[in-house]
């Protein structure tokens, strides 16, 4: 049985091979940049299988006026049992308050954009606005 909880960076190992095997490899250019990352985060939400680190939801912003999922992964030996899914709804619900709540994907990723819009989550162009990045 999955087990939802908070974590920290003694699990960095796990995340690191969470991040592997799904192929985001940018992550893991620079060991110390991550763990700053991690520690420096809002909120860690993880899905664990006993003691093993499975998925994860990585939040960043002050909790009150913003709030990003940074992060939302889960291993691929554990996908499609609704971890994700069940990671996604306790981080809306514990910030349910935020003011702007914001998730980033990428434009052509049909199964994440369905998977937020099911949310009810919208575009930034759907409410006439426009973000920039470096």
């Amino acid at each position: 049985m999955i087990e939802y909880k908070k974590f920290d960076i003694s699990y960095i190992e796990q995340v690191e091979k969470i991040y592997q095997k799904q192929g985001w490899v940018a992550y893991l250019q620079d060991g110390d940049k991550l763990k700053r990352s991690f520690q420096n985060s809002l909120y860690l939400l993880g899905a664990f299988d006993k003691e093993v680190l499975v998925g994860f939801a990585r939040c960043v912003g002050d909790g009150e006026h913003i709030l990003m999922v940074q992060d939302l992964i889960v291993d691929k030996d554990y996908q499609k049992q609704e971890i994700g899914t069940n990671l996604f709804k306790k981080i809306l619900s514990k910030y349910e308050e935020v003011r702007t709540f914001i998730v980033i994907t990428d434009l052509e990723d049909e199964v994440d954009n369905k998977f937020y819009q099911s949310f009810g989550l919208k575009s930034l162009k759907s409410v006439n606005m426009i973000g920039y990045i470096r």
